[in-house]
């Protein structure tokens, strides 16, 4: 949620911030117009209750003198009826103000682009040696800014699908009849590759300072509406029926509450938390996309960076998740491109968002795998999460990353670790420790 006084100090930034994201800005001329009356019947309350102390002292003086009260006491009566309403009208209007400013997105940083598409986001920078097939080497050069480095393939990679299948690694037939589409049953060494990134991403951060959380896997709506933009995502958030629970959609939201209306010290930031969980997401909006396999599904496991800091040192920390993700990446030999998200594609909470698309060989086209934002102290002040200086309390600043997302860690590795005859997917070297083994053969 934005701060309203600064709102009020400098509607033209937020004008300015919210066109650059393509969002309605009749909606900051609504919230406008309820504060205008809002102050406006604050300014005749007091006056009207300045009147009614006038009054009530001149029907004690009269009272003394043996004077007449009964006109000022129906004065009095007729000043208390027109507060009551005003303030009964404030209270609507506070309730009106206070859903339209949880609408209005946080302030953009100046250096996010703007413009609206996928296609539009800017190229930070590309790390690997990708594999790409000779049909998809326009593609690859195009998305790297032609200086990206590569080994020709004259084969097809096999798509994660048909690996999967022929080697017996997940069954997607079954899950869909169980469960429906966007499900799967993982089988055999997919199992324990997954169970291995997770390992290995929870090892990682916590070496880097990170303590590690597994989260409840449902959060009550205040503490979700705290936590998110309920507008974007409920096309996305499973709700319990009857029960006032959602699934989780990120173990960032949980981790966000559980400081909810709390006050830190200051020396105890930063705060870094690693979050463990599974995801649960409709996918609503993704009709007809990745309909096959397990790149974009309902259910899978996420370990997540979360960051608590002061205000001043928030940019800093956005560089220190997104180093964290890269050293991920780099680490798996997993080729990469970091994009600076345009304006047009952010969420209301992100004053900035980085992704990190991996390199898809079979698919022939780079595809997301971390979002790495800064929320600024737009999440913090929806959830009341504060800390202590010598001036007052302040709003702590808040930032997320992915650091692994299983599947599509999986999807990636099954496409750029295949054996070129499809006869098994070779485990990257810094993952045998965790998996037991380096090879997935074909049964």
């Amino acid at each position: 949620m934005i701060d309203i006084k600064y709102l009020r100090e400098k509607p033209e930034i937020f004008y300015s911030s919210s066109k650059a994201r393509g969002f309605d800005t009749t909606t900051l001329d609504k919230f406008f117009d309820l504060d205008r009356e809002w102050r406006e019947n604050l300014k005749k309350i007091n006056d009207l209750k300045h009147r009614k102390n006038q009054i009530t002292a001149s029907i004690s003086e009269a009272m003394k003198n043996g004077g007449d009260i009964q006109a000022l006491k129906e004065e009095v009566k007729g000043l208390n009826s027109n507060i009551d309403s005003l303030e009964e009208r404030q209270k609507i209007i506070e309730t009106e103000r206070e859903v339209i400013v949880r609408t209005i997105p946080n302030l953009l940083h100046d250096s996010v682009p703007v413009c609206k598409g996928d296609e539009n986001n800017v190229v930070v920078r590309h790390w690997g040696v990708a594999s790409v097939f000779r049909d998809d080497v326009d593609e690859y050069l195009n998305s790297t800014g032609k200086t990206g480095q590569y080994t020709l393939l004259d084969w097809k990679p096999q798509s994660h699908v048909d690996l999967m299948q022929k080697l017996d690694l997940a069954d997607l037939e079954r899950a869909g009849r169980s469960a429906g589409s966007r499900f799967f049953y993982l089988k055999n060494r997919l199992v324990k590759l997954e169970l291995a990134l997770a390992n290995y991403a929870v090892d990682f951060l916590s070496e880097r300072g990170f303590n590690v959380v597994e989260p409840p896997y449902m959060l009550n709506y205040r503490a979700m509406a705290g936590a998110t933009d309920m507008d974007t995502f409920k096309d996305t958030l499973y709700k319990i029926e009857g029960e006032d629970l959602y699934l989780i959609s990120t173990s960032e939201h949980p981790i966000a509450a559980m400081y909810m209306d709390e006050i830190f010290e200051e020396s105890s930031l930063p705060l870094r938390i690693a979050g463990l969980s599974p995801c649960f997401r409709k996918e609503a909006g993704a009709h007809g996309k990745d309909t096959k396999g397990i790149f974009r599904v309902h259910q899978f496991t996420k370990i997540e960076q979360f960051i608590f800091c002061h205000p001043d040192h928030s940019w800093d920390f956005l560089e220190e998740i997104l180093g964290n993700a890269e050293a991920i990446f780099q680490s798996l030999k997993i080729p990469y491109r970091v994009v600076n998200v345009c304006s047009g594609e952010l969420g209301n909470l992100a004053a900035k968002k980085f992704d990190i698309e991996a390199w898809f060989p079979a698919q022939g086209k780079f595809r997301e795998v971390v979002s790495a934002s800064n929320d600024t102290d737009y999440q913090a002040r929806s959830l009341g999460i504060r800390f202590r200086t010598k001036d007052g309390n302040r709003f702590v600043h808040t930032l997320n990353s992915t650091a692994i997302a299983t599947t599509r860690v999986m999807v990636a590795i099954m496409e750029n670790f295949q054996a070129n005859d499809g006869s098994g997917i070779k485990i990257p070297e810094a993952l045998v420790p965790y998996t037991g083994f380096d090879f997935i053969p074909g049964n």
